[in-house]
């Protein structure tokens, strides 16, 4: 089904909707058949779930694999002989092999990554009524879809790539050795940082500073590679596929170190004076890992798009005095829903904190997106502008972004500890609480 759903798409989908529909046909049929088979669907997936030793063994991977193969293969050749059409593999045109094998690797990574940490992990075990997993997982096709689709037609799975080579042989074939190698080496990738952000699991303790900074740097880092190949590329769906991006990774990596994966989300919850959630120590260091990764993320899309970059700047039309309102505005918001949904102890979210935070994003984005951009986050500010210096930008418009955004977190964390004073996160003990809400009433 979801071999055929992108043929499909291909052929004669939709161009602004034709990603979306290849992400909730995986989403769809991983709740369908998640309680059987554990709906990997990808030889890339499977490879990764049995290197991080949550596979029954080889034999049972391997053939996965197999039928995976058989079944992409069948798909192509549905689609090829119902729409009497086929189409090639091969990375899309002005792009090169290295290009197109960044795209695959990254977003494959990606895709096994979220599979591992919200399928097979302890602390997100579907078996523990957790829900959202097939959400984060369909919806990393979103991410990856419209933001690196461009570049290599966004596979992300063996799977794919062969069917998609064998019902175009005649056209040509062997893209799909290519694809699948670089594909492979992302589910490797996965598997080992995996073991590097669930450490703690293993041990039955908590999560190390470095298994935190480690998962920071990689929210933020596809956060905002996602931002930059969608803008270069001039994707149909920018901010929901940079929305997705987000979501998705907040529920990967959300129980390991918060999933910040912005400077002014740390700022915000320092403000709100919780060792629990977050410490000082902990939120300097995670700030400096969040504005490496951006920058990392910039140089990373500057190499995928031929040395293309972009700048940070008010949208034609508008000043920095309306850029600074829209970016505090949104920042709040942001920075708000974070401490509401997913800080507090008496929340009533236990599935949906990922999606709310997310679409915060897709708020912003299409809300003041033509006014500053819609950063929201200095780590992103940072990440756009230090690599468009090497093409002859500046700076200070990241700078003064990231005021703007910081000034936003303030004000978000000040209201939080008013609307939620009663908390028992914000409150010290049993008798403060009581006395907290007394008072408010």
């Amino acid at each position: 089904m979801l071999v055929l759903t992108v043929g499909c798409n291909v052929l004669t989908g939709s161009p602004v909707w034709a990603v979306t529909s290849i992400a909730c046909t995986l989403m769809v049929m991983i709740y369908a058949l998640a309680n059987i088979s554990g709906a990997k669907f990808n030889p890339a997936v499977s490879l990764a779930v049995q290197l991080a030793g949550k596979h029954t063994g080889w034999a049972d991977a391997g053939m996965e694999i197999g039928v995976q193969l058989v079944g992409g293969i069948a798909a192509g050749l549905t689609y090829g002989a119902a729409l009497w059409d086929v189409f090639n593999l091969a990375p899309t045109a002005g792009f090169s092999m290295l290009q197109a094998g960044l795209a695959e690797l990254i977003y494959t990574f990606m895709l096994c990554f979220v599979v591992l940490n919200v399928a097979a992990s302890n602390d997100n075990a579907p078996e523990k009524n957790q829900q959202y997993y097939g959400l984060a997982i369909g919806f990393v096709v979103v991410a990856g879809g419209y933001g690196a689709g461009h570049i290599s037609g966004g596979c992300f799975n063996p799977a794919v790539a062969v069917g998609i080579d064998v019902s175009s042989a005649g056209l040509g074939f062997g893209w799909c050795v290519f694809y699948m190698a670089v594909e492979l080496v992302g589910a490797a990738l996965a598997s080992v940082l995996f073991g590097v952000v669930r450490k703690h699991e293993a041990d039955n303790e908590k999560p190390s500073l470095l298994a935190k900074l480690v998962s920071e740097f990689l929210g933020t880092y596809m956060l905002v590679l996602t931002v930059g190949l969608n803008v270069i590329g001039g994707s149909k769906a920018p901010v929901f596929s940079i929305a997705a991006s987000l979501m998705c990774m907040i529920y990967a990596l959300g129980s390991v170190s918060g999933a910040n994966f912005n400077p002014a989300v740390s700022v915000c919850l320092l403000i709100t004076n919780r060792e629990d959630v977050l410490d000082a120590k902990s939120g300097v260091a995670y700030m400096g890992v969040q504005l490496v990764g951006g920058i990392c993320a910039g140089f990373t899309y500057m190499i995928m798009e031929g040395g293309k970059t972009f700048p940070l700047a008010p949208g034609k039309g508008y000043g920095l005095a309306q850029a600074a309102f829209a970016e505090i505005v949104f920042t709040f918001l942001l920075c708000y829903v974070v401490c509401c949904v997913a800080t507090v102890k008496n929340s009533p979210l236990t599935q949906y904190f990922g999606l709310a935070i997310g679409s915060c994003v897709t708020a912003g984005g299409y809300a003041i997106g033509a006014v500053s951009g819609g950063s929201l986050n200095p780590a992103v500010s940072f990440g756009i502008s230090v690599p468009h210096m090497v093409n002859g930008g500046g700076i200070l418009n990241a700078v003064a972004y990231s005021i703007f955004e910081i000034v936003g977190a303030g004000i978000a964390g000040g209201l939080f500890m008013f609307t939620h004073a009663t908390d028992p996160s914000l409150a010290k003990n049993e008798k403060k609480t009581e006395d907290v809400e007394s008072t408010a009433k």
